[in-house]
């Protein structure tokens, strides 16, 4: 018989093979069952980088006996096959039908660890998983017998893996060029905590005796020892981040900057400390996972994933580097040397180079097809709206499949975020309000339906599972669409209302808004005599301003 041959892809990082290199900023939170408001396992993304994604439904899908799958590069050339297994899972981007999510972040780690010959990159093993199992524990054992069997490619990676009961972190490097297999570890994180990484390993120490919590592939403490990362014989105890992924200055200024944000927001009661990020000497590193002070909504995960250290002394709305409205954006390169000395600008959680970013809900008292909710936010998230993606839908809002990063499109949902992300940076402190006023209608609508929606579904589900998809299905993509209609309006109401450095009034009356005085103070000390007008008495004399 004749061998079907199937390709896998990654479609949101297929799409930029132009621009792969700068895919490597990205933050995960991971919450547990016990530290949600109601239950629910979730967890984070943000793709970050400069790129256009396209949102892709996945159909499930049947093979024969001896078919194989394709592994393809970032162009599309097939690099090798691996066998195809019988029967293959829905997938709505990142979540499959079995509300299994899967994320990451790159950490990169020690370089001469990379393995150019190795078959599966990070973006292979996580479609792979989502295609083939239905749980966290599952997916760590499908993605690492992967790579054992065919080799790892990619630089180190950590994978955020959620199910309806549980959320894992499993940490990766390959072996070195022509090596077999990679070196990893899995922890899942306790109940009731919440955990996140943001491209720096974050696995410290990790017990060798806990399979129900900690698995580990054989080779993760004689192949430090043989390559000199890590001295059994010494008093040190064995950590994974540090022996993998050495923190540095810059990585944790870059990485664990973030990960400070979230947990100080997510528990203040325990103060914790910035020292470390800003590599301050003996400072501890920050735990693996923090108890929230209080038990967290969706609402509050959104938030979360929305920051830029405001009311910190790192609050990148603040400074003469904010300018007269105080953006949070920072323009690329982040770092920079003047007169030898280098410097570098804070790194966010909310950054305009961010593709798309994604909150998974897996609920286990739920209907998998109604439990597993993807709520998928294109560009920045800061200044996007999170829309539902139910797990047992079975088509995408077309605006979240279209565009590409050469071409301006109002039919893009992604171009038409990034426009209003944009020009918000004309006079963000006046924008902001404007923006956040309509995002916080948009998803607070979703959360208020989301109830009613689920209950008529579940109601579906018992009559007509058929009639279920479709009223999803339908729910997901007509809202999606709605989201961008609206989203459109917002950004041609601020070009009118703003237009020209102007601030129109409820009457559509321009009103001069001029600068904040505490920036004018700023520019006169810089040029303290260029904008004096001189004395000159003479009432009579005309204005022409």
């Amino acid at each position: 018989m004749t061998k079907h041959l199937y390709s896998v892809t990654f479609t949101v990082l297929v799409i930029v093979a132009a621009v792969a290199p700068q895919l490597h900023g990205c933050t995960s939170l991971l919450v547990t069952r016990g530290a949600s408001e109601d239950g629910s396992v979730m967890i984070t993304y943000t793709c970050d980088g400069e790129f256009h994604p396209h949102i892709e439904y996945t159909p499930p899908a049947d093979y024969e006996p001896g078919d194989s799958l394709d592994i393809t590069d970032w162009s599309g050339t097939v690099r090798g096959r691996i066998s195809q297994v019988s029967h293959t899972y829905a997938v709505v981007d990142l979540m499959n039908e079995h509300q299994l999510a899967i994320s990451e972040t790159t950490f990169g780690g020690r370089e001469e660890l990379r393995n150019p010959d190795g078959l599966l990159h990070y973006w292979d093993m996580m479609r792979l998983a989502l295609q083939r199992v239905r749980t966290a524990r599952d997916a760590i054992k499908i993605m690492t017998d992967l790579v054992a069997e065919h080799g790892y490619r990619s630089g180190g990676e950590s994978f955020s893996i959620a199910d309806t009961d549980e959320a894992w972190i499993l940490e990766m490097i390959g072996p070195g060029p022509g090596e077999d297999g990679a070196v990893w570890v899995a922890v899942r994180v306790p109940d009731g905590y919440l955990s996140c990484h943001a491209n720096k390993a974050r696995i410290g120490e990790f017990p060798l005796d806990d399979p129900e919590n900690c698995i580990y592939s054989e080779n993760v403490l004689s192949f430090a020892a043989e390559h000199g990362y890590y001295d059994p014989e010494s008093d040190e105890p064995f950590r994974f981040c540090e022996t993998y992924c050495p923190a540095t200055p810059k990585n944790q200024r870059y990485a664990d900057a973030r990960v400070w944000s979230i947990f100080r927001r997510a528990a203040p009661s325990q103060n914790i400390s910035p020292d470390y990020h800003r590599a301050a000497a003996d400072a501890e590193p920050y735990p693996l996972w923090v108890k929230p002070d209080r038990k967290l909504s969706l609402d509050d995960v959104f938030a979360l994933m929305r920051d830029h250290y405001e009311g910190t002394d790192y609050d990148m709305t603040k400074g003469v580097d904010a300018g007269p409205y105080g953006t949070p954006n920072r323009w690329r390169p982040m770092t920079w040397t003047v007169d030898s000395i280098e410097y570098v600008w804070e790194r966010p959680i909310s950054t305009q180079q961010t593709g798309f970013s994604f909150v998974s809900q897996s609920r286990s008292w739920l209907p998998d097809a109604v439990g597993g909710v993807y709520w998928c936010g294109m560009d920045d998230t800061y200044f996007t709206v999170y829309i539902p993606l139910y797990c047992g839908i079975n088509d995408i809002p077309e605006s979240y499949t279209v565009g590409n990063l050469q071409k301006f499109s109002w039919q893009s949902a992604w171009w038409v975020f990034n426009f209003v992300a944009n020009f918000a940076n004309l006079k963000y402190s006046h924008m902001i309000h404007d923006i956040q006023t309509v995002q916080g209608d948009l998803e607070g609508t979703f959360l208020a339906l989301q109830p009613s929606v689920e209950r008529t579904a579940i109601e579906l589900a018992e009559s007509n599972p058929e009639l279920m998809t479709r009223y999803l299905t339908d729910y997901s993509v007509s809202h999606g669409e709605m989201v961008v209609r609206r989203w459109r309006e917002l950004g041609e109401y601020l070009l009118t209302k703003y237009n020209d450095g102007y601030v129109k009034d409820e009457k559509g009356v321009p009103q001069e808004k001029g600068y904040p005085e505490s920036w004018l103070e700023k520019v006169l000390r810089s040029r303290p005599d260029q904008f004096r007008l001189p004395v000159k008495d003479d009432s009579s004399s005309h204005d022409p301003f």
